[in-house]
């Protein structure tokens, strides 16, 4: 039997997971870019203490957990009804199911070729390449792995994409695609995300001049900026000003599963932003989630 793995980063369903999932995040060597792995520890220990009670009380606005484990569930089940012949599982980058137990249960059952979905649609070394180093680290070569390139350009993905902006499509809109935010400093190194993700939205604009989805304009922002440092530009605080007093809706174009960053984040206190600059309309699209087009596009994928 051959094995499917979705990979994502995964999402607290308590208190006591996110202060895992906040500790996992800043000890990746990918995210902290420190070379010394005490004083990333160190470092990472402190933004954790400051600051686990004021991102929970995010999570509790809600629901109190993630929505992105339930989702992530929901898409597998109709994976293994599409591909009764292939084991499909998850591998979480910093919460439950780890890597390793998904390690321990492929192993369990004798699998030796696997594929690997980064559920990231866009390639990041803070995403992509972080979910594939450390299932190739620790599963030291026992797979026989072939791993699904970044599919931003996958036909069935965007037309995904497009039939959630239908379903919120009014006259007069003002298109954002929203995408995480990544210090500046990381793209000059060479992450391909930036390119990519503007890549994605001139691919999605091109799609959307030849439907009758008619935005008055289409606009690239980035969210979730941290601290002082250079981060990625447009901010989407920025864009929300230039839109004033206007129709807005929202697509996460980064996630494929909704996570706090879409459910919190941009709907609710990006909402506040909006209303607070007299934006007439704010909506946010849901991800992709388990929709049954994508679903296709990932047996097209394999």
């Amino acid at each position: 039997m051959k094995a499917l793995v979705l990979m994502n980063m995964g999402g607290p369903r308590n208190k006591g997971e996110l202060e895992l999932f906040l500790r996992n995040m800043f000890n990746d060597k990918n995210i902290l870019t420190i070379g010394n792995d005490t004083i990333r520890a160190i470092i990472a220990s402190f933004i954790v203490w400051a600051r686990v009670d004021h991102a929970w009380e995010n999570y509790e606005e809600i629901g109190g957990k993630s929505p992105i484990n339930e989702l992530t569930d929901k898409l597998i089940a109709k994976l293994r009804e599409k591909l009764p012949d292939i084991y499909i599982t998850q591998a979480m980058r910093y919460t439950p199911p780890l890597t390793a137990k998904c390690i321990k249960e492929l192993k369990s059952k004798n699998i030796k070729d696997v594929t690997l979905l980064p559920l990231y649609p866009q390639y990041s070394t803070t995403t992509t390449k972080s979910s594939l180093d450390e299932f190739i680290e620790e599963s030291e070569g026992y797979f026989n792995c072939n791993i699904i390139e970044p599919f931003y350009k996958n036909e069935k993905y965007n037309q995904a994409i497009i039939d959630e902006l239908r379903s919120n499509y009014e006259e007069g809109q003002h298109l954002i695609f929203s995408a995480h935010g990544l210090p500046q400093k990381i793209v000059d190194k060479g992450d391909p995300y930036f390119e990519q993700v503007s890549d994605h939205v001139e691919l999605l604009s091109e799609k959307l001049e030849n439907s009758d989805l008619n935005f008055h304009s289409i606009n690239l922002a980035f969210q979730s900026k941290v601290g002082p440092m250079q981060w990625l530009e447009p901010p989407l605080e920025e864009v929300l000003e230039n839109l004033n007093d206007r129709k807005v809706v929202i697509y996460p174009i980064s996630f494929i599963i909704d996570n706090s960053e879409t459910d919190f984040e941009l709907a609710i206190e990006y909402k506040e932003v909006a209303q607070k600059l007299n934006i007439k309309e704010y909506k946010v699209c849901k991800c992709v989630n388990d929709s049954d087009i994508f679903v296709e596009a990932i047996v097209d994928m394999l």
